[in-house]
């Protein structure tokens, strides 16, 4: 069986294909297969993964119907012990496979995960919270301290013969639910503390794109708070983790300049927070944050007035 198949959904990312292609063939564990699903690209796409003669390349063009949706394809289609996730514009180092692997290898780990970097003008460390190989239901705050994207990290292939363990699909955010079902699932989560993968920031990144798609968040925090309540998960770290997400993405409305949709969406966001825990400005997620911005990211007046102002300096 191959040890590692790594999943790549391509759409529309000539200018950073080569650098992520690259990377993936020239892993140190060799024994890997790469599959490159183009999800109806009109650049340069399919030229440059045609121009790739390496028979560990598996590739699939299709119509354009989502990354949630393609890398489920992906997942289908894998013959690796375990399963990786990599964005087309996005990059891993080179030992990233052999590391990641042998940790799972060695401590019979369900998911590996491993620190990273962003890289935009320059590559800045993430650093996550270590922790000690475990679960989440022998330790629930780990919840928190799992970023909630798929590509750092390994996923032993059998947490996927569950189909209910696929990406959402025609959703933006369609990772973070996807990710939840899959700590859920696993038996033993593990960390490497080596940064072994660059999520590369641009100005056509899903993350940087604000649009009223961002309503989807709300639909996609439903789906992780059904889940996580099904497991009968603890309620003070389901609480942190929805602070955590809703309130993030409030204050991002600073990008927003359509003050009717930036506005809507805040209102929405704090109704959310407001039904799902009357006491959630209590939660200890908040803690972490001064004084002042606390009291900014729990009213829904002084966010709304700190995302205009923002927009005003910097529209000066």
């Amino acid at each position: 069986m191959t040890k590692v198949s790594i999943i790549v959904p391509v759409y529309n990312t000539e200018k950073y294909l080569n650098k992520c292609i690259d990377s993936l063939i020239n892993q140190t564990l060799k024994d890997i297969e790469i599959i490159i699903i183009n999800d109806g690209s009109t650049d340069n796409s399919d030229n440059i993964i045609k121009s790739y003669k390496d028979s560990r390349i598996k590739y699939i063009s299709k119509s354009n119907e989502g990354i949630g949706k393609t890398r489920n394809i992906g997942i289908d289609l894998a013959k690796g012990e375990y399963l990786a996730f990599v964005d087309s514009d996005d990059y891993i180092a080179n030992d990233f496979c052999k590391k990641m692997y042998n940790k799972a290898q060695k401590d019979n780990c369900d998911v590996v995960i491993c620190n990273f970097y962003k890289e935009s003008k320059g590559l800045i460390k993430v650093n996550l919270d270590s922790f000690d190989d475990s679960s989440l239901q022998e330790n629930p705050a780990l919840i928190n301290k799992i970023n909630l994207g798929p590509c750092n990290k390994i996923y032993k292939k059998n947490l996927l013969d569950n189909h209910d363990n696929r990406f959402v699909e025609n959703l933006k955010y369609e990772d973070a639910p996807f990710i939840v079902k899959i700590l859920l699932s696993a038996n033993k989560i593990g960390k490497l503390n080596d940064y072994l993968t660059y999520y590369v920031i641009h100005s056509n990144s899903q993350t940087t794109i604000r649009d009223e798609k961002v309503f989807d968040i709300l639909l996609i925090v439903d789906m992780i708070v059904n889940d996580l309540k099904k497991a009968n998960f603890d309620n003070k770290e389901l609480t942190n983790l929805v602070v955590m997400i809703l309130t993030d993405y409030t204050i991002q409305q600073r990008y927003v300049k359509d003050n009717t949709l930036r506005n809507e969406f805040i209102n929405k966001c704090f109704l959310y927070l407001n039904k799902l825990d009357k006491e959630w400005k209590k939660c200890t997620y908040l803690k972490k944050f001064s004084l002042l911005k606390r009291i900014v990211k729990t009213n829904k007046t002084l966010t709304k007035i700190y995302c205009r102002l923002y927009i005003i300096i910097k529209s000066i």
